[in-house]
């Protein structure tokens, strides 16, 4: 599968990465905000595949998987799953917090997230 088929592998668009890059933000936290924005793509895809937090578990551990493949390194899959599954506990954590449903946070919430670490 190439990645123009893969929707995850283009998980953020040419426009929510202007938008990000327009940001009046130090250079960090853009960055941060690009990885948060990635990493809420790639949890929305998990949960568009399963409705089980063990199916979404499953589609996150087969991602990394994938992901790994491109360098040949089982320990970089498994470094990332446990990145990305802190992180979408963070977004969880986060988006109940705020009153937001996961799938409906944006460039903006990420902003503020980042603002509070």
């Amino acid at each position: 599968m190439s990645n123009q088929d893969d929707p995850i592998s283009n998980s953020l668009n040419i426009q929510s990465i202007k938008a990000i890059d327009d940001l009046d933000l130090p250079i960090i936290q853009k960055h941060h905000v690009r990885i948060l924005a990635h990493c809420l793509n790639v949890m929305k895809a998990s949960t568009a595949n399963s409705s089980t937090s063990k199916g979404q578990e499953h589609f996150l551990r087969e991602w990394c998987d994938t992901q790994s493949k491109k360098f040949e390194d089982k320990k970089f899959s498994d470094l990332l799953y446990e990145k990305m599954r802190s992180t979408a506990e963070t977004l969880n954590s986060f988006s109940e917090r705020i009153g937001k449903n996961i799938h409906d946070l944006d460039i903006e919430d990420l902003v503020r997230l980042v603002g509070e670490c």
